[in-house]
This record gives structure tokens, C-alpha cells and sequence, in this order.
């Protein structure tokens, strides 16, 4: 059953720029929104999220459908769609009439608070094709900058335009990005398979400050941080990533056993790479699997991030870890992850689910 529930938060001048957060979300636990809708009305005291009063009505409209909820136009609302794929959660946003986004960095930032937003990593905006692709996407993430590109996000925004233009079965489409042209493509099972492109391997492109040790990629070379010695291979997909199997002198890597949150900035903001980098912390079951934390950049630690399984594939390659197909464990699930000898670009395979439909007022 689908729930739509008004929510009103009273307007906080220290946490929100946002006139007033009242949101409403149509939830479903299927692909499908059902014609039963129940609406419910929660009073809540801002910030602290405590309820002080509680009433329910219970409607059931002849007529509602994703459809007709995401052909509203009302002024003044943001009308989104959250999706995730593996737990990486975006808010996507219908902004196919502009090539401005709808909302600012700061309001992002404020929309993908966990405790007083609606909670994302990030902000997806669909926008009108360039240079003869069919579709511009832009991401905010939840510290307010902006990637290159998102491999979980694009899954979810295949989805998304899917939903938007109605449109069913096997699906593909061309996506201009900042790490350029993406062309994913919706499965038959539903599952969305992307053509990543080919992997960027020079050092000064990815980019790194770190030498290059072979040709000009950096591969298994020595990263002290906070005093340790780590072997980090590094690749771009679009965004930057440093990729490790383990400190120097290790045997194989227990990825659960890492404090992340301590480790993980670290490898961020290091001096060696200057546009700071996402991180993958990997360890090796077999050649055909690998398990993986992430430590992304502008996000922190997320369940899933789609560029970072297609590096760690790269660089298990490269270091001679595994073979050029592999699952790959992310905490939110696996992905299928292919680099291909004979065109050099990187496929992945994963899902991504609607979660609910919402608005709030700008």
C-alpha cells in the first residue's frame, strides 16, 4: 500500500533558508504506486523532530499514479522522486526545461540532511541533452559540490527518465556528464547496465601529485598516510579514485575491520591529490570477487558508489588481483563490474529502486 503523508515543519532560522519545509511523499515498497493512497498529517516541533500532535485521515482518490505526481508543475514546489541504487540514495529532480538547476548548492546541502531534510547523498537534476545527447545530468552532492559523475546515480536517473517519458521494456540512452558521454541502458529484468567509458589512467589526468611508477599510471606506489605506508593504485572514471589493497607489508586486506571515518578523510584531503579523491578500500575473495568500502569524496561513507566498484575492477587488473569480470560486495549490495580488452570501456550492472515521491515548498 502507498502512504502520502503532509508533513509540517515549522521553520527553523538557524538550520533552513527553505521558506518552510512541508513535504509531501507518496511511499511505496514496489515499482508500482497503487491507486490506495492514506494521508497522514504529522505536527512536528522543529529541530528537534519531536511530535507534539498526531491526527490521520484516510483517503482513498479514484486516480493516482507516479504519473500525474510527477506531471505536477505548482510554482514555488520542488517536486522530486527518491531513488537508490545499494543504498547510495539520491533526490532526482525533473529539470529537463532548464539548464539551471532548481535549487542551490546550499539548499542541497539542507534537502540531503539526514535529521532535518529529506536525507541523500546527493541531488541529481535531469536536464535537456547537449551537444546531441538525449539527456544533461548535473549532482549535487550532500556537502554542497559538485562531481564529475555518479556510476550509482546514473542508474538511478536511467529510472528516473523511464518514469518521466513513460517509457517500458529495454531502454537506453546518451547522458552528457562532467566525465562526458554515459550511455546506461535498462535491463529486461529491470536492472540498468551502464557503458562507462574507458578509465583514465594518466597520473596528472586523474589527477595525482603521486610519480608515476608505470608508463604514466600510478600502480601499487607507496602512500604514507598518518604515518602509514599504503600500496594505492590510482584511476579517474570520470571522478578521481584511490584504490587499496592494503598497507605495505599486509596480507590481505579485512575491509570490515577499518575505522572508516577516521582513515577515510585522510585519503580525501591528501596533499597528493588536488582535487581531493574518492577512496576504495579492497579486499580479494577470488579473481572473479572483491569486496569494497568506500570513503567518497564530498559524501563521506556510503553503502555503494558505482565509479568506485569500476576502479577497484581497473585496479585489481592492473595489480594483478583479479580478472576483468568481477562482483564486487559493496555494504549496500553487489554490482557486476566488466573492463573489456577489446574497446577498453567499463561496464556495470546493478539496480536502482524508487523509494518516494515528494514536494516541498522553495
Amino acid at each position: 500500500m502507498a502512504i502520502a503523508a503532509n508533513i509540517s515543519l515549522a521553520r527553523s532560522s538557524t538550520r533552513s533558508s527553505l521558506s518552510s519545509a512541508s513535504v509531501t511523499i507518496f511511499r511505496s515498497s514496489s515499482s508500482s504506486l497503487p491507486t490506495s493512497l492514506r494521508s497522514t498529517t504529522l505536527a512536528l516541533r522543529y529541530p528537534s523532530l519531536r511530535i507534539y500532535a498526531y491526527s490521520m485521515n484516510i483517503e482513498a482518490p479514484e486516480k493516482a499514479s507516479k504519473a500525474s505526481f510527477l506531471d505536477r508543475k505548482e510554482s514555488g514546489f520542488l517536486h522530486f522522486v527518491k531513488y537508490h541504487g545499494l543504498g547510495n540514495d539520491f533526490i532526482l529532480v525533473d529539470n529537463r526545461n532548464s539548464m539551471e538547476p532548481r535549487i542551490t548548492p546550499e539548499q542541497a546541502v539542507k534537502l540531503c540532511d539526514r535529521n532535518f531534510g529529506i536525507g541523500a547523498d546527493g541531488v541529481i537534476f535531469a536536464m535537456p541533452g547537449i551537444n546531441g545527447t538525449d539527456y544533461t545530468m548535473r549532482i549535487f552532492n550532500s556537502d554542497g559540490s559538485e562531481p564529475e559523475m555518479c556510476g550509482n546515480g546514473v542508474r538511478c536517473f536511467a529510472r528516473f527518465i523511464a518514469e518521466l517519458d513513460n517509457l517500458h521494456g529495454k531502454q537506453s540512452f546518451t547522458i552528457h556528464t562532467g566525465a562526458g558521454l554515459i550511455v546506461p541502458e535498462i535491463q529486461d529484468d529491470g536492472k540498468v547496465r551502464v557503458d562507462m567509458g574507458e578509465p583514465v589512467l594518466k597520473a596528472s589526468n586523474v589527477p595525482t601529485k603521486l610519480p608515476a611508477n608505470e608508463g604514466q599510471s600510478v600502480v601499487k606506489s607507496e602512500l604514507v598516510v598518518d604515518g602509514e605506508t599504503w600500496n594505492v593504485t590510482c584511476v579517474s572514471m570520470g571522478n578521481p579514485h584511490c584504490v587499496t589493497f592494503g598497507s605495505k607489508g599486509s596480507q590481505n586486506l579485512q575491509v570490515d575491520e577499518l575505522n572508516l571515518a577516521e582513515i577515510g578523510p585522510k585519503f580525501e584531503h591528501h596533499e597528493m591529490f588536488p582535487a581531493r579523491t574518492n577512496t576504495e578500500f579492497v579486499q580479494v575473495f577470488s579473481r572473479s570477487h572483491l569486496k569494497m568500502r568506500v570513503w567518497e569524496r564530498g559524501a563521506g561513507a556510503t553503502l555503494a558508489c558505482g565509479t568506485g566498484a569500476c576502479a577497484v575492477v581497473v585496479a585489481a587488473v592492473l595489480e594483478g588481483h583479479a580478472g576483468r569480470s568481477c562482483t564486487v560486495d559493496l555494504p549496500g549490495g553487489p554490482l557486476e563490474i566488466e573492463w573489456r580488452e577489446e574497446d577498453n570501456h567499463v561496464y556495470m550492472t546493478g539496480p536502482a529502486e524508487a523509494v518516494f515521491y515528494g514536494s516541498v515548498p522553495l
